[in-house]
Protein backbone atom coordinates (compact mmCIF):
# COMPACT_ATOMS: atom_id res chain seq x y z
CA UNK A 1 0.00 0.00 0.00
CA UNK A 2 1.13 3.44 -0.97
CA UNK A 3 1.52 5.96 1.61
CA UNK A 4 3.07 9.69 2.10
CA UNK A 5 5.17 10.05 5.17
CA UNK A 6 5.12 13.08 7.30
CA UNK A 7 7.74 14.03 9.75
CA UNK A 8 6.49 14.15 13.33
CA UNK A 9 8.66 16.43 15.12
CA UNK A 10 8.20 15.44 19.08
CA UNK A 11 8.16 17.67 21.92
CA UNK A 12 10.52 17.82 24.51
CA UNK A 13 8.58 17.59 27.65
CA UNK A 14 8.32 15.49 31.02
CA UNK A 15 6.11 12.67 29.65
CA UNK A 16 4.40 8.82 31.22
CA UNK A 17 7.21 6.43 31.76
CA UNK A 18 7.91 4.57 28.73
CA UNK A 19 7.24 1.24 30.58
CA UNK A 20 3.52 2.41 31.11
CA UNK A 21 3.11 4.01 27.81
CA UNK A 22 0.71 1.46 25.69
CA UNK A 23 0.59 3.48 22.34
CA UNK A 24 4.92 3.45 22.03
CA UNK A 25 6.05 1.67 19.25
CA UNK A 26 8.18 -1.21 19.53
CA UNK A 27 11.60 0.03 20.41
CA UNK A 28 14.56 -0.93 21.82
CA UNK A 29 14.17 -1.60 25.93
CA UNK A 30 18.22 -0.41 26.87
CA UNK A 31 19.69 1.55 29.72
CA UNK A 32 23.21 1.20 30.64
CA UNK A 33 23.55 0.98 33.92
CA UNK A 34 26.97 3.30 34.05
CA UNK A 35 26.23 5.77 32.09
CA UNK A 36 27.35 8.63 33.52
CA UNK A 37 30.13 8.64 35.61
CA UNK A 38 30.47 11.95 38.32
CA UNK A 39 33.69 12.79 40.30
CA UNK A 40 35.53 15.87 41.62
CA UNK A 41 38.77 17.05 43.12
CA UNK A 42 38.54 16.81 46.52
CA UNK A 43 39.24 20.27 47.60
CA UNK A 44 40.44 21.59 44.33
CA UNK A 45 37.64 23.62 42.26
CA UNK A 46 37.24 21.07 39.75
CA UNK A 47 34.55 18.86 39.06
CA UNK A 48 33.26 16.59 35.78
CA UNK A 49 31.57 13.64 34.55
CA UNK A 50 32.74 10.72 32.25
CA UNK A 51 30.09 9.90 29.90
CA UNK A 52 30.21 5.95 28.19
CA UNK A 53 26.93 5.34 25.90
CA UNK A 54 28.13 1.68 25.24
CA UNK A 55 25.34 -0.77 23.21
CA UNK A 56 23.07 2.43 23.78
CA UNK A 57 25.49 4.94 21.23
CA UNK A 58 25.05 2.23 18.28
CA UNK A 59 21.54 1.41 18.56
CA UNK A 60 20.60 5.15 18.80
CA UNK A 61 23.06 5.90 15.66
CA UNK A 62 21.67 3.10 13.94
CA UNK A 63 17.75 3.73 13.56
CA UNK A 64 18.68 6.31 10.48
CA UNK A 65 21.33 5.20 7.35
CA UNK A 66 22.69 8.12 8.08
CA UNK A 67 26.53 8.04 6.51
CA UNK A 68 29.52 7.75 8.64
CA UNK A 69 30.42 11.32 8.82
CA UNK A 70 26.86 12.52 10.51
CA UNK A 71 26.57 9.39 12.47
CA UNK A 72 30.13 10.67 14.10
CA UNK A 73 28.74 14.09 14.85
CA UNK A 74 25.56 13.06 15.97
CA UNK A 75 27.38 10.30 18.30
CA UNK A 76 29.28 13.10 20.03
CA UNK A 77 25.98 15.22 20.05
CA UNK A 78 24.46 12.55 22.19
CA UNK A 79 27.28 12.37 24.39
CA UNK A 80 27.08 16.02 24.99
CA UNK A 81 23.90 16.30 25.87
CA UNK A 82 23.98 13.77 28.41
CA UNK A 83 27.19 15.02 30.27
CA UNK A 84 25.59 19.08 30.38
CA UNK A 85 22.02 17.31 31.58
CA UNK A 86 23.87 15.51 34.07
CA UNK A 87 25.46 18.64 35.78
CA UNK A 88 22.06 19.98 36.09
CA UNK A 89 18.93 19.66 38.88
CA UNK A 90 16.07 19.88 36.74
CA UNK A 91 12.87 18.05 35.87
CA UNK A 92 12.38 17.84 32.20
CA UNK A 93 14.55 17.80 29.12
CA UNK A 94 18.18 19.31 27.99
CA UNK A 95 18.36 19.50 24.62
CA UNK A 96 21.96 20.65 22.28
CA UNK A 97 21.08 21.91 18.88
CA UNK A 98 22.59 22.80 16.11
CA UNK A 99 21.17 24.52 12.93
CA UNK A 100 23.31 25.90 10.20
CA UNK A 101 23.40 26.27 6.60
CA UNK A 102 25.71 23.24 5.88
CA UNK A 103 24.99 19.44 4.45
CA UNK A 104 23.60 18.72 8.32
CA UNK A 105 21.14 21.70 8.40
CA UNK A 106 19.87 20.53 11.82
CA UNK A 107 21.15 18.74 14.91
CA UNK A 108 19.85 17.51 17.92
CA UNK A 109 20.08 15.70 21.08
CA UNK A 110 18.55 15.81 24.28
CA UNK A 111 18.25 13.81 27.51
CA UNK A 112 15.54 14.01 30.17
CA UNK A 113 16.67 14.35 34.25
CA UNK A 114 16.19 10.49 34.38
CA UNK A 115 18.56 9.67 31.64
CA UNK A 116 16.72 9.20 28.47
CA UNK A 117 18.60 10.16 25.54
CA UNK A 118 17.00 10.12 21.55
CA UNK A 119 19.29 12.32 18.80
CA UNK A 120 17.96 13.81 15.19
CA UNK A 121 20.23 14.89 12.30
CA UNK A 122 18.49 15.73 9.20
CA UNK A 123 20.98 15.67 6.27
CA UNK A 124 21.07 17.06 2.67
CA UNK A 125 23.43 13.90 1.13
CA UNK A 126 23.72 15.77 -1.86
CA UNK A 127 25.74 18.97 -0.25
CA UNK A 128 27.53 16.16 1.80
CA UNK A 129 28.50 14.52 -1.50
CA UNK A 130 30.01 18.12 -2.81
CA UNK A 131 32.38 17.97 0.38
CA UNK A 132 35.25 15.77 -1.11
CA UNK A 133 37.31 14.07 0.17
CA UNK A 134 40.32 15.80 -0.09
CA UNK A 135 39.55 17.33 3.90
CA UNK A 136 38.78 15.88 6.74
CA UNK A 137 35.09 16.23 7.38
CA UNK A 138 34.80 18.11 10.78
CA UNK A 139 31.63 19.60 12.49
CA UNK A 140 32.17 22.57 11.36
CA UNK A 141 32.53 21.50 7.72
CA UNK A 142 29.17 19.46 8.32
CA UNK A 143 27.17 22.43 9.81
CA UNK A 144 28.31 25.77 8.15
CA UNK A 145 27.81 28.78 9.46
CA UNK A 146 24.60 28.92 11.85
CA UNK A 147 24.26 28.57 15.63
CA UNK A 148 24.08 26.33 18.92
CA UNK A 149 21.24 26.43 21.43
CA UNK A 150 21.13 24.83 25.06
CA UNK A 151 17.50 24.55 26.07
CA UNK A 152 16.12 23.11 29.55
CA UNK A 153 12.40 22.61 28.79
CA UNK A 154 10.79 21.57 31.95
CA UNK A 155 7.42 21.06 30.46
CA UNK A 156 4.50 23.28 29.59
CA UNK A 157 4.03 24.93 32.46
CA UNK A 158 7.33 26.85 32.74
CA UNK A 159 9.19 28.55 29.98
CA UNK A 160 11.93 27.01 28.37
CA UNK A 161 15.57 28.48 29.38
CA UNK A 162 18.03 28.84 26.28
CA UNK A 163 21.61 29.94 25.14
CA UNK A 164 22.53 30.58 22.22
CA UNK A 165 26.13 31.50 20.01
CA UNK A 166 27.03 31.24 16.95
CA UNK A 167 28.93 28.03 16.00
CA UNK A 168 32.77 28.95 15.86
CA UNK A 169 35.35 25.83 16.11
CA UNK A 170 36.00 22.91 13.94
CA UNK A 171 34.61 20.17 16.05
CA UNK A 172 31.51 20.20 18.48
CA UNK A 173 34.14 20.48 21.58
CA UNK A 174 35.21 23.41 20.67
CA UNK A 175 31.53 24.54 20.24
CA UNK A 176 30.70 23.87 23.49
CA UNK A 177 33.48 25.39 24.73
CA UNK A 178 32.94 28.21 22.98
CA UNK A 179 28.91 28.28 24.29
CA UNK A 180 30.57 28.24 27.54
CA UNK A 181 33.25 30.99 27.05
CA UNK A 182 30.71 33.36 25.52
CA UNK A 183 27.60 32.85 27.09
CA UNK A 184 28.22 31.08 30.66
CA UNK A 185 30.84 32.99 31.66
CA UNK A 186 32.06 29.49 32.84
CA UNK A 187 35.67 27.82 32.77
CA UNK A 188 34.80 24.00 31.05
CA UNK A 189 37.17 21.63 28.86
CA UNK A 190 35.51 19.22 26.58
CA UNK A 191 36.53 16.02 24.84
CA UNK A 192 34.15 13.94 22.93
CA UNK A 193 34.61 11.01 20.75
CA UNK A 194 32.29 9.03 18.56
CA UNK A 195 33.30 6.45 16.25
CA UNK A 196 32.42 2.37 14.63
CA UNK A 197 34.08 -0.04 16.74
CA UNK A 198 34.69 -3.57 16.66
CA UNK A 199 31.62 -3.69 18.95
CA UNK A 200 29.48 -1.25 16.81
CA UNK A 201 29.18 2.22 17.49
CA UNK A 202 30.24 3.83 20.49
CA UNK A 203 30.10 7.70 22.38
CA UNK A 204 31.62 8.89 24.62
CA UNK A 205 32.68 12.45 26.50
CA UNK A 206 34.74 13.55 29.54
CA UNK A 207 33.91 17.12 30.36
CA UNK A 208 35.73 18.83 33.48
CA UNK A 209 34.42 22.22 34.74
CA UNK A 210 35.81 24.69 37.07
CA UNK A 211 33.80 25.47 40.20
CA UNK A 212 32.97 28.91 40.77
CA UNK A 213 32.62 30.07 44.55
CA UNK A 214 34.24 28.50 47.83
CA UNK A 215 31.71 24.99 47.94
CA UNK A 216 33.90 22.33 48.69
CA UNK A 217 37.25 23.99 47.55
CA UNK A 218 40.28 24.14 51.11
CA UNK A 219 39.76 27.45 52.26
CA UNK A 220 43.55 27.82 52.33
CA UNK A 221 43.92 27.41 48.65
CA UNK A 222 44.49 30.71 47.50
CA UNK A 223 42.88 32.29 44.06
CA UNK A 224 46.88 31.54 42.34
CA UNK A 225 46.73 27.94 43.66
CA UNK A 226 43.19 27.45 42.73
CA UNK A 227 43.87 28.38 39.15
CA UNK A 228 47.13 26.07 39.01
CA UNK A 229 45.00 23.64 40.18
CA UNK A 230 42.78 23.99 37.51
CA UNK A 231 45.55 24.60 35.02
CA UNK A 232 46.98 21.36 35.63
CA UNK A 233 43.57 19.48 35.41
CA UNK A 234 42.67 20.75 31.99
CA UNK A 235 46.59 19.50 31.28
CA UNK A 236 45.73 15.73 32.89
CA UNK A 237 42.14 15.98 30.64
CA UNK A 238 44.15 16.49 27.35
CA UNK A 239 45.89 13.09 27.88
CA UNK A 240 42.59 11.00 27.02
CA UNK A 241 42.49 9.38 23.68
CA UNK A 242 39.65 8.17 21.76
CA UNK A 243 40.44 4.52 22.45
CA UNK A 244 40.16 5.12 25.98
CA UNK A 245 36.41 6.96 25.52
CA UNK A 246 35.15 4.67 23.21
CA UNK A 247 36.63 1.10 24.74
CA UNK A 248 34.32 -1.13 26.67
CA UNK A 249 36.80 -2.85 28.26
CA UNK A 250 38.55 0.33 31.01
CA UNK A 251 36.28 0.55 33.84
CA UNK A 252 35.16 4.66 34.18
CA UNK A 253 36.94 4.69 37.44
CA UNK A 254 40.20 3.02 35.77
CA UNK A 255 39.94 6.14 32.77
CA UNK A 256 40.20 8.09 35.58
CA UNK A 257 42.19 6.95 37.73
CA UNK A 258 44.80 7.03 35.03
CA UNK A 259 44.05 10.59 34.31
CA UNK A 260 43.92 12.12 37.63
CA UNK A 261 45.17 9.74 40.81
CA UNK A 262 47.88 12.04 41.17
CA UNK A 263 45.13 15.01 42.80
CA UNK A 264 43.39 12.26 44.71
CA UNK A 265 40.08 12.09 42.23
CA UNK A 266 36.87 10.88 43.78
CA UNK A 267 34.03 9.47 42.03
CA UNK A 268 30.94 9.88 42.85
CA UNK A 269 27.79 7.18 42.44
CA UNK A 270 27.19 6.48 38.41
CA UNK A 271 23.72 7.28 36.87
CA UNK A 272 21.95 5.75 33.91
CA UNK A 273 21.12 6.63 30.10
CA UNK A 274 18.50 4.81 28.15
CA UNK A 275 17.21 4.78 25.07
CA UNK A 276 14.51 7.72 25.73
CA UNK A 277 12.31 8.33 22.25
CA UNK A 278 9.28 9.79 23.86
CA UNK A 279 6.93 9.14 21.05
CA UNK A 280 3.76 8.24 21.05
CA UNK A 281 0.74 7.40 18.85
CA UNK A 282 -1.75 9.01 20.88
CA UNK A 283 0.23 12.46 20.73
CA UNK A 284 0.68 12.16 16.95
CA UNK A 285 -3.30 11.58 16.49
CA UNK A 286 -3.71 14.70 19.00
CA UNK A 287 -1.35 16.75 15.96
CA UNK A 288 -3.35 15.62 13.51
CA UNK A 289 -6.73 16.24 15.12
CA UNK A 290 -5.81 19.78 14.88
CA UNK A 291 -5.17 20.03 10.58
CA UNK A 292 -8.33 21.13 8.97
CA UNK A 293 -10.09 18.05 7.07
CA UNK A 294 -9.30 19.07 3.92
CA UNK A 295 -5.46 18.90 4.62
CA UNK A 296 -6.31 15.44 6.03
CA UNK A 297 -7.46 14.26 2.59
CA UNK A 298 -4.72 15.71 1.13
CA UNK A 299 -2.34 13.56 3.15
CA UNK A 300 -4.16 10.04 3.18
CA UNK A 301 -2.75 7.72 0.03
CA UNK A 302 -5.07 4.75 -0.03
CA UNK A 303 -6.44 6.21 2.74
CA UNK A 304 -3.59 6.22 5.17
CA UNK A 305 -1.74 8.89 6.46
CA UNK A 306 1.69 7.97 7.82
CA UNK A 307 3.37 9.74 10.44
CA UNK A 308 7.26 9.37 10.96
CA UNK A 309 8.77 10.16 14.07
CA UNK A 310 12.32 12.08 13.49
CA UNK A 311 13.74 10.91 16.21
CA UNK A 312 13.62 6.77 16.03
CA UNK A 313 12.58 6.79 12.65
CA UNK A 314 9.46 4.89 13.49
CA UNK A 315 6.46 4.95 11.16
CA UNK A 316 2.96 5.43 12.74
CA UNK A 317 -0.01 4.14 10.33
CA UNK A 318 -3.17 6.16 10.75
CA UNK A 319 -6.90 5.28 8.87
CA UNK A 320 -8.21 8.34 7.53
CA UNK A 321 -11.52 7.64 9.11
CA UNK A 322 -10.02 7.53 11.97
CA UNK A 323 -9.08 10.90 12.41
CA UNK A 324 -11.66 13.99 12.39
CA UNK A 325 -9.95 16.93 12.39
CA UNK A 326 -11.33 20.31 12.63
CA UNK A 327 -13.66 21.98 10.19
CA UNK A 328 -12.62 24.69 7.60
CA UNK A 329 -10.34 24.44 4.77
CA UNK A 330 -6.37 24.46 5.02
CA UNK A 331 -4.53 26.82 3.08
Amino acid sequence: MATTQFPAYVAMMTELPAFLDRNRPDVPDLAVSRGITPFFLPSQPVRGRLIRLGPLANTLLTRHDHPEPVRRLLGEALALAASLAAALKFSGSFSVQAKGDGPVSMLLADCTDIGALRGYARVNLEKLAALGSDEPITARRLLGDGYLAFTVDQGPEREPQQGIVALDGESLSQMAAHYFETSEQLACQVHLAAAETGSGWRASALVIEKIAGAGGIDPALSDAAQAESWRTACILADTITDAELLSDELLPERILYRLFHGEGVAVDRPRTLAYGCRCSRARLASILEGFPRDDLDHMAIDGDIVMTCEFCNFDFRFPRETVIGKEGTGS
